[in-house]
C-alpha cells in the first residue's frame, strides 16, 4: 500500500533524510517515531507529493508520490501536523469547503464524525482552541472513506476523554481493513493501535519492529526500599541501578536470582512491575 525505498533529501549541514527505506501492508497500521526535527514531517510530506526527493522512490499503490500526486489523492486521507485554515470560516463551512473540493456530495459521514468527536463547528475557527482546531483536522482527515490514512500528531492539544475516542475510532477503522500511517509521541496511543513501529532518528531509520516483538522484550522494573541506607549503598554497587538515600530503581530480567541476592539485606519494602512501552521507546531515542 506504502513503499519507501532508499528515500534521501539532503538539506545539507546532515539536515534531512538519508536513505529511509519501509514499507506498509494492507490493514496495517504502523507508527513512525522520532524526535522532534528528526525526519519524520519531512518523510510524511514526500508520501504526500509536496517535495521531490533528491534520491529514491516514494510510491502509494505503485503510484509515484511526487508525479501522480493528484491520483493518490483520492485514496488518502490526511492530517497534518500544522493545519493551514481560513481563520474568518465558521468550523462547518471549512468542512464543506475542503469536502467539496474533494468532490464529496453525501454529508452523512462529516455529520457523524462532528457528532463522534463533540466538535462545536459552528463557531469560527478563529475563536476555536488548539484541541477543537484538532477535531477540525480529524473531521476532513476521515471525511472521506478510503483505504490509506496519513496521520501526522493527530491527538495533539486533544484532551485525554478526545485522546482515547481516537483511538476507539482508530480501532474501528483497524476492523475495516485501513492502512495507516500515524507519527505521535504519546506511547500509550502507540500501543493501543499499532502494529509495528519505525523509528527514525537523525534523519536516518534506527528500528522497524512489531509491537507484540517490543512488548516481549519487556524486563522487569524493581524498586526496593532497604531499612537503611548502607545495605542499599552495598547491594547498588553489584547492579547498575539508580540509587536515591536507602532507595534502589533498576531493571532485570531474572526475579529468582535477584530474590536470592536480597535475602542477605533487611528489605523495608518491594516494588515490582514491567517495564512500560515508553521506557522501552525512550531507549530508542537513546534516553
Amino acid at each position: 500500500m506504502i513503499c519507501i525505498h532508499e528515500l534521501t533529501k539532503d538539506y545539507g549541514c546532515y539536515k534531512g533524510i538519508f536513505d529511509i527505506s519501509f514499507s506498509l501492508q494492507q490493514g496495517e497500521i504502523v507508527a513512525f517515531l522520532g524526535p522532534n526535527g528528526s525526519g519524520k514531517t519531512t518523510t510524511i510530506r514526500h508520501l504526500m507529493g509536496f517535495i521531490k526527493a533528491d534520491h529514491g522512490k516514494v510510491k502509494i499503490l505503485d503510484m509515484d508520490c511526487f508525479t501522480q500526486a493528484k491520483e493518490i489523492s483520492q485514496y488518502l486521507g490526511y492530517l497534518p501536523g500544522e493545519i493551514a485554515f481560513i481563520e474568518d470560516m465558521k468550523g462547518i463551512d471549512f468542512i464543506r469547503f475542503i469536502a467539496e473540493m474533494r468532490g464529496i456530495k453525501d454529508f452523512l459521514r462529516i455529520d457523524e464524525l462532528i457528532e463522534y468527536f463533540e466538535l462545536d463547528a459552528k463557531q469560527y475557527i478563529k475563536k476555536m482552541s488548539k484541541g477543537m482546531k484538532q477535531k477540525v483536522g480529524l473531521v476532513i482527515a476521515f471525511m472521506k472513506d478510503v483505504p490509506i490514512y496519513i496521520l501526522d500528531e493527530p491527538t495533539s492539544g486533544l484532551d485525554p476523554l478526545m485522546q482515547n475516542k481516537f483511538v476507539e475510532y482508530i480501532q474501528k477503522l483497524k476492523k475495516e481493513g485501513k492502512t495507516i500511517l500515524m507519527s505521535s509521541h504519546i506511547f500509550e496511543e502507540v500501543e493501543n493501535t499499532c502494529d509495528r513501529i519505525v523509528v527514525i532518528k537523525e534523519g536516518r531509520i534506527i528500528a522497524d519492529e512489531l509491537i507484540m516483538n517490543i512488548k516481549n522484550k519487556r524486563k522487569k522494573h524493581y524498586e526496593i526500599i532497604f531499612v537503611n541506607e548502607i545495605d542499599a549503598l552495598q547491594f547498588s554497587k553489584k547492579y547498575e541501578c539508580i540509587l536515591n538515600k536507602n532507595k534502589v530503581s533498576l531493571f532485570y530480567n531474572d526475579v529468582n536470582e535477584l530474590i536470592q541476592e536480597l535475602h542477605q539485606y533487611k528489605i523495608d519494602e518491594l516494588l515490582i512491575r514491567s517495564q512500560s512501552i515508553e521506557e522501552i521507546f525512550l531507549q530508542y531515542y537513546g534516553g
